[in-house]
């Protein structure tokens, strides 16, 4: 009986030892690297498609630190620079970096600088474009202000223009999250003005896991009629639906 009670009680104590290790988390990693791919029906950015209302393909690498530093790059195809007669410039490529945190419970910031680089661009005034940013989440929502040091996307005398935008993702369950947006853009400069617009949102998302994500996200503005037109003569801030996919890795 001796002999049976202790081999109980070693067989007791190497189960409460298995499960401790498994309930262990593994240490949290000094940085993470991490890559992503993407398609999209219509790349819009700040509600204007930059790709003429036609799909692009896109892609990016993100460093992250566990301090709270950050740094990456991300590129899409795009066509609005080869809208102008003689214009060169059939790429989109970010640089930016910056620093994110707690301030208290379920409230973020996010500081950085933004670097858009049009490779090939050949205009007067360029179109690449540096931007600062500050951002606060509160639980599921955000409000971000970004500010350009340099003139925005090629309109002349525009450095100091701005874009404050507010956005929230909300779970929904079983890998579907829904994420409304809206944003206003303000371009500085004589002239420029017809340039300022509102822009507004609402993305479905759906986590297919292993890194793929699904979107279709209904998108509009309230541009001027003279402001952002391909050359067919079609409005890029129209109303739309846009599809995409991202896979991360």
């Amino acid at each position: 009986m001796y002999h049976l009670a202790k081999q109980a009680l070693i067989l007791s104590a190497l189960a409460s030892c298995s499960a401790a290790f498994a309930q262990a988390k593994a240490p949290e990693p000094d940085f993470t690297l991490s890559y992503n791919l993407g398609a999209t029906t219509d790349y819009r950015y700040r509600g204007i498609s930059q790709s003429r209302l036609q799909p692009a393909l896109q892609g990016g690498v993100d460093f992250a630190h566990k301090g709270g530093f950050y740094v990456g790059t991300w590129a899409s195809t795009i066509k609005w620079l080869t809208d102008v007669p003689g214009g060169k410039g059939p790429l989109e490529w970010d640089i930016y970096g910056g620093f994110k945190g707690e301030v208290a419970k379920d409230v973020a910031f996010d500081v950085g600088v933004l670097r858009y680089q049009y490779p090939r661009e050949n205009f007067p005034v360029s179109p690449n474009t540096t931007e600062v940013y500050g951002a606060l989440t509160f639980g599921p929502a955000t409000i971000k202000y970004s500010h350009s040091t340099t003139n925005l996307f090629g309109f002349t005398a525009s450095k100091g223009s701005g874009y404050l935008d507010a956005s929230a993702s909300f779970d929904v369950g079983s890998g579907w999250s829904v994420a409304p947006h809206i944003g206003r853009q303000s371009v500085k400069g004589a002239g420029n003005g017809i340039y300022s617009c509102t822009d507004y949102s609402v993305a479905l998302n759906k986590d297919l896991g292993n890194g793929l994500v699904l979107n279709a996200t209904a998108v509009g503005t309230n541009v001027h009629k003279n402001s952002y037109v391909s050359p067919s003569g079609k409005n890029l801030g129209r109303n739309g639906l846009v599809i995409g996919a991202k896979f991360s890795f």
